[in-house]
């Protein structure tokens, strides 16, 4: 099992440049390399889920390098639960782009989706704060691209904001992780964890620098207020199945905070309630803002993110407690989130390709083609995300009542965004669905139907699922919350994390090292032999190192020393 925790990274890492350089000009082609590739990333997930379920956190070490030096990726329940969720959502996206025909407006879209699954599940695998930056940027980069897919003037301005401010938010965490390594001497995340438990109080005030910063980069990331200015313009023009991928987006950066704020830096631990006290305040301005945004909103596109904004609060409104049990009710809120805004993303891309003229303006337009199914998505989305009964985001905000009972600001908050948000979709829905009724249009005034749709019922069936995976997630809440349950208690048993990456790594190291001296030692008495017996060349040729003035024994230690770095160092 060990080698294929780094299976996820490989697969669209190896598939992605293939689908550019063999499959550049056969759009069919990607199309199947695409959907094959997806398809095994679920069964991979659905694999390392089972395998996670069962066993303590499980390593895999690039070039069998030890930990703090080499690489690591670490695959526990949280990272395991990840992996499916994106997979699951990669893969329902390459049908809808597919079957809307929106894969075929721009070049390389089956690739970039590719590097932009290589970069997700390499941040949520990797066990090195340095690794969390280097595939923010992979998924970064793929992400600038299927942002201004199909092209657009609006599309591209937007593109551009999203590029700047996510360089701005990367050359915050480089400054992070400059500081906590000049404080701590490693970005290995177990080891860190170790390092900064056992810091002095009065030598931590960087290592609170350090990690405040890394709170700030990762609010950027999640849409934390007041860093979510980025996210309404930018998912509402995105292309639609690209929004509908960026629901996980946000994802990654609330799972960076749980990751860190959990292992590195508990509230417990030497940096106190640093993450708390900044997290709980930013949850409830997230949320007030991110509902009242669903009921200002002119159009449908900039209501559903508004509502994404408004599902970061009040996910983080659980995780900002730090409890076990408020916990795994955030995590349930933020599984209900991703597939339910996903879902809300494609059917905002569904009426838009068949409104015309009108788009997704709150304005009076005819009957559109598939009006009537499109409406049901709607409201069975809309319940959902508003948090009304009887679908899952009713029951993950039950689950956070339930676990902050007590805390009656919080109650209050919650509440009463939902009533907000319960009148914001009502009047969008009124407005784009229910109004068009009493509109009159002559035949040729209706609005046409999408352009380039290659299989319109893909389209519609790939955003069902999403639907039902919300069903689904409110039928199985039962054992959906017990397993749940059991990742939060992973979490907050951080020596399990770091014994699985730490422990046994200085033995092995040691022995790495001995039989790294040993091979080396044997090599230079081979050497000597074949010099006495005249087969190793003349023994008058100059000793290279000797030719800088330097005994030919101490240029060898030298060299068995910088082989052997790793292991010995440690």
């Amino acid at each position: 099992m060990e080698h294929w925790i780094i299976a996820p990274v490989l697969i669209p890492a190896m598939l992605a440049p293939l689908i550019v350089l063999w499959m550049r000009y056969d759009l069919v082609t990607q199309r199947v390399a695409s959907i094959l590739g997806m398809s095994a990333l679920v069964v991979l997930a659905i694999v390392l889920m089972t395998s996670a379920s069962m066993n303590p956190p499980e390593v895999y070490r690039l070039g069998n390098w030890e930990p703090p030096y080499g690489i690591v990726l670490v695959l526990d329940r949280l990272s395991a639960l990840m992996l499916l969720l994106t997979s699951i959502l990669g893969l329902v996206i390459v049908l809808y782009a597919i079957g809307s025909g929106w894969d075929k407006r721009g070049w390389h879209f089956h690739s970039l989706m590719q590097f932009q699954m290589m970069g997700i599940n390499g941040a949520f695998l990797t066990g090195d704060a340095f690794n969390l930056f280097v595939f923010f940027e992979v998924l970064l980069i793929a992400s600038y691209g299927l942002m201004i897919h199909g092209g657009g003037r609006a599309r591209l301005k937007s593109g551009v904001q999203y590029v700047v401010y996510n360089l701005a938010g990367s050359t915050l965490f480089l400054f992070a992780l400059g500081t906590i390594y000049a404080t701590a001497g490693t970005l290995n995340m177990a080891d860190l964890a170790v390092k900064v438990a056992q810091m002095p109080v009065e030598q931590t005030a960087l290592i609170k620098v350090g990690a405040a910063l890394l709170m700030v980069v990762f609010a950027v990331k999640a849409a934390l207020v007041p860093l979510q200015f980025w996210l309404p313009a930018t998912y509402t023009n995105a292309p639609g199945p690209v929004a509908a991928l960026f629901a996980i987006m946000t994802k990654v950066g609330t799972y960076a905070i749980v990751r860190v704020y959990t292992l590195i830096f508990p509230i417990t631990g030497t940096t106190g309630t640093l993450a708390h006290d900044i997290l709980l305040p930013a949850a409830f301005l997230t949320l007030a803002i991110g509902m009242i945004g669903i009921f200002g909103a002119r159009d449908l596109g900039r209501t559903v993110a508004y509502a994404v904004i408004g599902s970061v609060g009040t996910m983080m409104l659980g995780f900002a407690q730090f409890t076990q049990g408020a916990t795994s009710a955030g995590l349930y809120y933020m599984v209900h989130s991703t597939l339910v805004a996903a879902a809300m993303f494609l059917i905002a891309d569904l009426v838009r390709e068949r409104r015309g003229r009108w788009g997704l303006g709150y304005t009076d337009a005819p009957l559109m083609k598939n009006h009537g199914l499109m409406a049901g998505m709607f409201f069975v989305g809309a319940i959902a995300m508003a948090g009304m009964p009887p679908l899952s985001g009713f029951l993950g905000k039950l689950m956070i009542l339930d676990a902050t009972r007590g805390q009656w600001a919080l109650w209050a908050t919650v509440l009463v965004t939902s009533l907000i948000a319960i009148v914001g979709y009502a009047r969008a829905g009124s407005q784009v669905f229910w109004r068009s009724y009493a509109v009159e249009a002559e035949e040729d005034e209706l609005p046409p139907g999408p352009k380039d749709a290659s299989a319109p019922g893909l389209a519609f069936t790939a955003t069902g699922i999403l639907l039902a995976g919300s069903v689904a997630l409110t039928v199985l809440a039962g054992p959906a919350s017990n397993w749940l349950q059991g990742t939060a208690a992973q979490l907050f048993t951080p020596s399990q994390y770091i014994d699985a990456v730490l422990a046994g790594a200085e033995e092995r190291a040691q022995e790495a090292a001995k039989v790294g001296a040993h091979e080396h030692g044997h090599m230079e008495v081979s050497e000597e032999m074949q010099a006495e017996d005249g087969h190793g060349g003349d023994t008058g040729v100059a000793d290279p190192h000797a030719a800088d003035g330097q005994p030919a024994g101490q240029t060898d230690t030298h060299s068995e020393t910088g082989q052997d770095a790793p292991a010995a160092a440690h």
